[in-house]
């Protein structure tokens, strides 16, 4: 089976997507569409995809999948028109910034049977995919304690800031995913804190570019997040998972892995620039368990319900910061 895909939106994440599926075997990027011409040129030219409308992609015959990448207030509208097309879905987070729209959304999805899956890549890093490995396979015992780090190299232009949503729903919503994927439980209380530390019109956007934030499961697990617009030395991804009989941990990786001795003592090269190179594998990964479900009809994952959940759980952390409490989903 070659599932033949429509990609909607050629930025930068659409670029991203595009190499994710031209490079699957079982699959063939047939039609790109952008209200920029010059970024559908450039993955029209670089895959052998045609150039193509939203509209006439919708319509076609030979489009059996689309991977939507255009801005997120689109995202639940393709969605809907896209199932309702009989196409099956696979959509960059978040579905929408707004949780009753996207409950709306998915009441959409599950009347027409559409597969929908919502692009939590880092459940596809081999690294942090042997980290679950490890916890089902018992090796650290009981899951007690989750440590999240992410920091980007840089904040994003203000003019995205301003239609992100906010870190929790921009950034965050990565970690709130990988915390679900990792704790076991599902998280019911929220207590997190934010600040503006690397750049003062972050804060004058009304965002903020620093944040802390503990979760807690109704068995006491707990999971800790941290999250910052600036990391001087690179693109800092790391997880520590804390059990009943031990500890694992996925660490930092780099575009070549070695160690120099010298005088001036033990170096290593700088860490990934950011999420374009460091997940590379993970977006592979990503495109190829798509295809797998629709190939085998079963239900692809993350899918809907998860970007709900953790779409609440970033309002759910606005909402701590604003009044100073800890929040309860439960």
């Amino acid at each position: 089976m070659t599932v033949r895909f429509g990609l909607l939106g050629a930025g930068r994440i659409g670029k991203v997507h595009a190499r994710a599926v031209a490079s699957n075997a079982r699959a063939r990027l047939a039609a790109v569409a952008d209200a920029v011409e010059q970024a559908a040129k450039d993955i029209s030219a670089a895959y052998g995809a045609d150039m193509r409308t939203i509209e006439a992609i919708e319509k076609a015959s030979d489009i059996d999948a689309v991977v939507v990448c255009t801005p997120t207030d689109t995202h639940a509208d393709l969605i809907e028109r896209f199932a309702r097309a009989g196409k099956a879905v696979f959509c960059e987070k978040p579905i929408d910034l707004d949780v009753a729209r996207v409950e709306k959304c998915l009441a959409v999805v599950a009347d027409t049977g559409a597969p929908l899956m919502v692009g939590f890549n880092r459940r596809f890093d081999p690294h942090f995919r042997a980290v679950r490995k490890a916890i089902d396979d018992g090796a650290i015992g009981t899951v007690e304690m989750v440590t999240i780090t992410s920091r980007d190299p840089g904040p994003p232009p203000l003019d995205y800031i301003a239609r992100s949503g906010g870190i929790f729903r921009d950034m965050t919503i990565h970690d709130f995913d990988m915390a679900r994927f990792l704790l076991g439980e599902e998280p019911v209380a929220v207590s997190a804190h934010a600040s503006v530390l690397v750049d003062g019109k972050i804060g004058e956007a009304g965002d903020f570019d620093s944040a802390s934030v503990i979760l807690e499961t109704a068995s006491g697990r707990q999971c800790l997040i941290s999250n910052s617009r600036r990391a001087t030395y690179g693109y800092d991804q790391r997880i520590e998972v804390h059990g009943s009989r031990g500890m694992v941990a996925a660490e930092n990786q780099r575009p070549v892995s070695i160690e120099l001795a010298s005088e001036a003592g033990y170096t290593r090269p700088p860490l990934h620039d950011f999420f374009m190179t460091r997940y590379i594998e993970a977006y592979a990964n990503e495109i190829a368990s798509f295809i797998e479900a629709l190939a085998t009809g079963t239900r692809p994952s993350p899918g809907g319900e998860d970007g709900l959940a953790a779409l609440k759980l970033a309002d759910a952390a606005l909402r701590s910061v604003r009044t100073g409490m800890a929040v309860r989903l439960d």
